[in-house]
């Protein structure tokens, strides 16, 4: 089967969804890749290098589109709104599209890809199980965009972050409190340890403190109740306002004693919570920063503009909405592999196999035959129910 890879649309991506490093593994299996030309330069993955695995660097989009049975992308539709919507037309019925699709966020778009008769794989939706750990791309992205989002901080921060004892006396830490213990919170936590701040973290799941303290970061315990915090994939539930508004309450006096707060809480398919009010940041000393790293969610501080660098309160409070195209070697290395993973387990013996047994498969199958199959996209869309076979594994 030919696997295409073309360039990414997306304004200010840089990444690519394939690498040259993982090429000889798929060959070996039978696939044979093309190239857009030029699609992995922004990463530092030039043409030659392709070529030096194997791939064929084809010089046309319409060509590549043409030619491949899979196409592998790091956005496609949905996550690339306006720019992806102009493939709808290369699209043909039978291929295979897989990428992230934002199919909970943008269920529309999921319904477009059907129309085209395509087979499309939303990479989000990825089960967290033991199984597909080598396929996960959010904890992936996730990772590249906490230990970026510490970065930013300190490079913005007007203090150091480490203790130093000099000749002009010593340097106190920086102060970095870190909202949401997800995977990009604990590299957040981790990045900022090695920085040399001290690290207070909270997360409305108790059982990360564990995590969060194994790290050398201090848990911040809010005396609050909260059942069932987490689904059954790990991720954080949405809360109910009263709960939001304990907790911001309850945050008030950490955010005050902060030089740096880093927040990661998000909610899958949902806006990011509002967990930092504006009177909040008021309360904030200057000088201090606030890097949102969910701010293409909506954002954790209310005050976020996505994609915008804003100072209220003399509080800078930073909204980047793309951190891991920030980083977009290792984050394609990291995408790549992913994504290869993932080729691998669907296809056998130089066929497209879908067992919807399998629930690696049945959770991340969106569109097929011209329907949208997945049900919470369906539910999502006001679609009626649809049999669908899936089974977890234990």
């Amino acid at each position: 089967m030919k696997i295409g890879v073309p360039k990414e649309t997306f304004p200010g991506e840089r990444r690519v969804s394939l690498v040259p490093a993982v090429l000889p593994s798929l060959t070996k299996a039978g696939f044979e890749v093309l190239v857009e030309s030029g699609a992995g330069v922004s990463a530092a993955y030039p043409d030659q290098a392709y070529s030096e695995k194997g791939a064929t660097v084809v010089p046309g989009r319409d060509a590549l589109f043409s030619q491949a049975e899979i196409v592998t992308q790091v956005r496609g539709l949905g996550a690339n709104p306006d720019a992806g919507r102009q493939d709808l037309a290369r699209l043909r019925k039978g291929q295979v599209v897989l990428g992230l699709l934002e199919p909970l966020a943008v269920p529309q778009s999921v319904q477009d890809l059907a129309q085209t008769g395509v087979t499309a794989f939303a990479m989000e939706l990825m089960p967290r199980i033991t199984r597909a750990q080598s396929m996960d791309v959010l904890s992936s992205m996730a990772t590249v965009s906490g230990y970026k989002a510490v970065l930013m901080a300190a490079d913005t921060l007007p203090r150091m972050f480490p203790l130093l004892m000099t000749a002009a006396g010593t340097v106190s830490p920086a102060r970095v409190f870190v909202i949401g213990a997800g995977v990009a919170g604990l590299q957040a936590i981790a990045t900022a340890r090695r920085l040399g701040a001290v690290v207070q973290a909270y997360d409305v799941r108790p059982a990360v403190k564990e995590q969060i303290m194994s790290l050398g970061a201090k848990f911040v315990e809010l005396p609050l109740e909260v059942k069932d915090a987490e689904d059954k994939g790990g991720y954080a539930k949405e809360m109910d306002e009263s709960i939001l508004r304990r907790q911001r309450e309850m945050m008030v006096r950490v955010l005050a004693e902060s030089d740096v707060v880093i927040t990661t809480a998000a909610i899958p398919g949902k806006p990011a919570p509002k967990l930092i009010t504006a009177d909040m940041v008021a309360g904030m000393a200057p000088g201090s920063v606030i890097v949102d790293v969910v701010a293409d969610r909506g954002g954790n501080c209310e005050l976020t503009r996505p994609g915008e660098n804003v100072v209220e309160h003399d509080v800078q409070i930073l909204g980047p909405t793309n951190l891991p195209s920030m980083v977009p070697y290792h984050a394609s290395q990291m995408y790549s592999k992913n994504m290869a993973a993932f080729l691998l387990h669907l296809v056998k013996k130089g066929e497209l196999q879908l067992n919807l047994e399998d629930n690696i498969t049945c959770e991340t199958l969106v569109a097929r035959d011209g329907e949208v199959v997945h049900p919470a996209v369906r539910e999502a869309l006001g679609l009626p129910k649809q049999e669908y076979t899936e089974k977890r594994s234990k």
